[in-house]
């Protein structure tokens, strides 16, 4: 990891803060925040605390869509992960799973503060309609993006390097910010790499927040 990522931000110090049900019970918008958001089938909690080495920071259920608030995890002052609530597959009342879209989309649309979106996506499956508007929204909102294609173990490792590739290409066409990569909370491999971006995003956005001061 890049010494300048080291000195500021530690995946690992982690620690749950608040569960809100929309922004207006959020921590005030100050600060830099790196947001996850996915399906709900895509292993966000275990890809949550398999980044941060911790076994249950996030639950983690066999049951999809358990993530139904807005969670905050605290890093450091003034520098959080956010948990988004999952989208597009939860086995959920109608009216629950509208409650849930608005809170990511209110979030997304009107917190200052995110800086950076993960997006994650079972390799076997990435891309699909939802996925692909939230990183096109990302774009357009000048964000970087990682997207994450998680349970790459499922997949032989040609089978998932073509995963990737794919997915890259069909990126490549919106003129972004995008980062793809393959990932797996069971093998623990693209661990390092997506370590490295999100601390590299904390960092950037700490050295502009002290330029302008």
């Amino acid at each position: 990891m890049s010494a300048v990522s080291e000195q500021v931000i530690n995946l690992n110090n982690a620690k749950f803060t608040i569960s809100a049900p929309d922004i207006r019970r959020l921590p005030e918008d100050t600060g830099i925040e790196v947001a996850f958001a996915g399906r709900s089938n895509a292993g966000k909690s275990s890809a949550l605390n398999t980044l941060t080495r911790q076994k249950s920071l996030a639950r983690t259920s066999k049951t999809p869509g358990r993530t139904q608030l807005i969670n905050v995890f605290e890093i450091a002052e003034n520098k959080r992960l956010i948990d988004l609530p999952g989208y597009g597959f939860a086995k959920v009342p109608m009216e629950m799973k509208k409650k849930w879209q608005k809170a990511l989309g209110e979030y997304l649309e009107k917190r200052d503060c995110l800086k950076g979106l993960v997006v994650l996506m079972d390799i076997r499956h990435p891309l699909k309609d939802l996925d692909h508007n939230l990183i096109e929204w990302a774009v357009d909102s000048d964000l970087p993006v990682l997207c994450l294609l998680t349970k790459s173990d499922k997949l032989s490792q040609g089978k998932a390097s073509a995963e990737v590739l794919k997915v890259k290409r069909t990126l490549a066409e919106l003129n972004g910010n995008i980062k793809v990569q393959a990932f797996s909370s069971l093998k623990k491999s693209g661990m390092p790499q997506a370590t490295q971006v999100i601390s590299d995003w904390f960092a950037q956005e700490s050295l502009d927040e002290d330029a302008a001061e």
